[in-house]
C-alpha cells in the first residue's frame, strides 16, 4: 500500500525516499531482559528474544553531515521487535526515544514517519581512536557514551525495516544502510556510559545499564535512505 512521498514541512518540500549522504554513526548493543523492555514498547509490537528472556538493546549516536533533513546530531535507544503476532521474517527495529538537534528534521522525523524525535543539547567530541556523544534533555543530563573508532571495510547497502507509531497507529517502513569505515569490536572494549539523572536514564538502569554491551559498531561515512511509512 503506498503512501505520501512528499511532504512540506516549515515551507520546504520533503520528497521520499529521503537520502542520507554522509555520516559518523556509533552503536552499541546489549543484552537487556525482554519483560522489561517490553514495557517500553508500544503493544502493537513484541521484543525479539535471540535468548530465553533476553532481548537486543542499541543505543545509537549519529552525526549527519549530508542529509536531506539537514546536517544535525541524533541519538537513539533502539528495540528490535516485529508486530504482535508475525513471524520472525517481520524483524525490524522500534525507536524508544530519537532526540535530535534541529527542529526542520524533528517536525519531518514526527511528520512522515512517527519517530519519536525531540529537540535537545547533543555534543559530539572526536579523538583519534573514539568518539563521544553526551546528550541532555530538558536540562538533565540524560548519559554520554563513547565508542571506539577508526580503521574499518567498506559495507554494502542492506534493506532493513523500522516500525513506529504514526497518529496512534502502527506502521513500517524501510530503510537502506551501508558506508565505509566500517568496523565492528567485540563486548566493551573502548565503550564507557555514563548514565545521568533525566528519566530516560532511568529506564536504562532498570535495564541493568551500565554493564559490558554485546558489541560495538563505528561507520565513519554511512549512507542510507528511508522511505515512505506504510500502515500494517
Amino acid at each position: 500500500m503506498a503512501t505520501e512521498t512528499s511532504y512540506e514541512i516549515q515551507g520546504k518540500t520533503v520528497t521520499l525516499p529521503c537520502e542520507v549522504r554522509d555520516a559518523s554513526a556509533g552503536t552499541v548493543m546489549y543484552m537487556v531482559p525482554a519483560q522489561e523492555a517490553q514495557k517500553l514498547v508500544p503493544e502493537a509490537f513484541e521484543v525479539l528474544e535471540p535468548a530465553p528472556g533476553q532481548t537486543q538493546l542499541s543505543l545509537a549516536i549519529i552525526d549527519y553531515r549530508d542529509n536531506d533533513l539537514g546536517n544535525y546530531n541524533e541519538v537513539g535507544v533502539i528495540f528490535f521487535v516485529k508486530p504482535r503476532g508475525a513471524g520472525d521474517d517481520q524483524a525490524g527495529t522500534y525507536i524508544r526515544a530519537l532526540p535530535v538537534d534541529q527542529s526542520f528534521t524533528c517536525e519531518a522525523g514526527c511528520t512522515i514517519w512517527g519517530f519519536p524525535k525531540s529537540v535537545q543539547e547533543i555534543d559530539f567530541q572526536y579523538a583519534e581512536t573514539s568518539a563521544t556523544c553526551r546528550l541532555t534533555m530538558e536540562g538533565k543530563h540524560v548519559f554520554t557514551l563513547t565508542v571506539p573508532r577508526g580503521g574499518g571495510d567498506d559495507t554494502p547497502d542492506t534493506t532493513s525495516l523500522g516500525y513506529t507509531l504514526l497518529g496512534g497507529a502502527p506502521h513500517k517502513n524501510e530503510f537502506t544502510r551501508g558506508g565505509r569505515g566500517e568496523s565492528t569490536t567485540p563486548g566493551g572494549q573502548g565503550v564507557t556510559l555514563e548514565l545521568g539523572e533525566h528519566a530516560i536514564a532511568e529506564e536504562l538502569r532498570k535495564l541493568g545499564l551500565p554493564k559490558d554491551p554485546l558489541l560495538s559498531n563505528w561507520c565513519e561515512h554511512m549512507r542510507g535512505s528511508f522511505g515512505p511509512s506504510q500502515p500494517l
